[in-house]
């Protein structure tokens, strides 16, 4: 068995990533186009939201303007709205949603709640001041027919050019996959419920 000198095994290494250099600069060369697009986070696992507010304080920091509406969310405090409002210039945060579906037990409440909350993201889909609108937890609104699929879709499409849309939640449906730009489904592998852990602050909210 032969052992690769050190100087080789460097020398191939170089060789091997100046060619995937190369293709990847011709790959980047051709990727010209530049416009808002859509962005689903769904899937079992956690991160969905997490995600869509790391991409805010992107936008924070290119100093764009950024709305987010929570569909579900609104009965306690969480820490990403407590930062995201220190930015009050350049974000607007509105937790509109009266808590889980199985903490209300009312379906005319809820429907009534997202109803109020779509008529806040509208507004904004259609704002060109808006960079960004978040649309958190809407897959969970649209899964129990809070709202219909196709008006949460006509609002997204008609939104001004540049702007982007992020939608979050579970189970998003087929036709918002098909009309969205980027698609992430999160994969549940583990999770500390299932070992009798509580939610934690800074992880869960």
């Amino acid at each position: 068995m032969t052992t690769e000198a050190p100087e080789d095994l460097n020398e191939r290494h170089k060789q091997k990533m100046a060619k995937k250099k190369a293709i990847r600069d011709k790959i980047m060369a051709e990727k010209t186009a530049a416009r808002g697009i859509v962005i689903v986070n769904t899937g079992a696992g956690k991160g969905k939201s997490t995600a869509a507010f790391g991409m805010a304080l992107r936008c924070v920091g290119h100093g764009m303007k950024v709305g987010v509406v929570q569909f579900i969310k609104g009965a306690m405090d969480t820490a990403e709205r407590e930062v995201l409002a220190r930015f009050d210039d350049l974000v607007d945060f509105k937790a509109m949603g009266e808590g889980f579906t199985w903490e209300t037990q009312d379906r005319e409440r809820d429907i009534a709640a997202a109803r109020r909350a779509f008529e806040v993201a509208k507004a904004w889909l259609a704002d060109p001041e808006y960079g960004m609108v978040i649309l958190d937890e809407m897959n969970v609104v649209l899964r129990y027919g809070y709202l219909p699929v196709e008006e949460v879709l006509e609002a997204v499409r008609a939104r001004p050019a540049h702007q982007h849309a992020v939608l979050t939640g579970r189970n998003a449906p087929e036709e918002l996959i098909e009309a969205a730009d980027l698609v992430t489904e999160m994969k549940l592998v583990k999770h500390p419920f299932r070992a009798g852990i509580k939610a934690q602050a800074g992880v869960e909210f």
